[in-house]
């Protein structure tokens, strides 16, 4: 099955998934969601994840979700920029979530990182989503 914004449904599938709370959560593979997948594993947002396949032998990535106390840790996942409303920003136009306490995961031209690794690295690029 195709479709139109793969970013979108992973984050979609991930947060269906720890509302519900359930330990994993599988997406088809690609190398962008494994991307945006290290960046929320190197700032603790998810255990981690590994590339497998399905029945039919398709890629997949299996995404292991973190919880602390029984609550998700990821409590907001947006996304922001869509196929239909591309949102680009300079290195000081990339927006600060939650003041500082949320991370906005940015595709830069050195790489997908978070808005933090942006602002040192004085890149901007495309705001992907915004994570709580």
């Amino acid at each position: 099955m195709s479709v139109n914004d793969p970013i979108g449904d992973m984050l979609t599938r991930i947060r269906n998934s720890s509302l519900r709370g359930k330990s994993t959560v599988r997406t088809p593979a690609s190398k962008l969601r494994a991307w945006v997948l290290d960046v929320l594993q190197s700032e603790g947002y998810i255990r981690g994840y590994e590339k497998t396949t399905d029945k039919n032998g398709h890629p997949e990535l299996e995404i292991s979700l973190k919880y602390f106390e029984g609550v998700p840790v990821i409590r907001e996942l947006k996304r922001v920029s869509t196929p239909g409303r591309r949102v680009y920003a300079g290195v000081k136009d990339i927006p600060s979530v939650r003041q500082g306490l949320g991370i906005a995961i940015v595709s830069t031209p050195k790489g997908v990182m978070s808005d933090a690794q942006a602002r040192t690295d004085n890149v901007g690029g495309e705001v992907l989503c915004t994570v709580f």
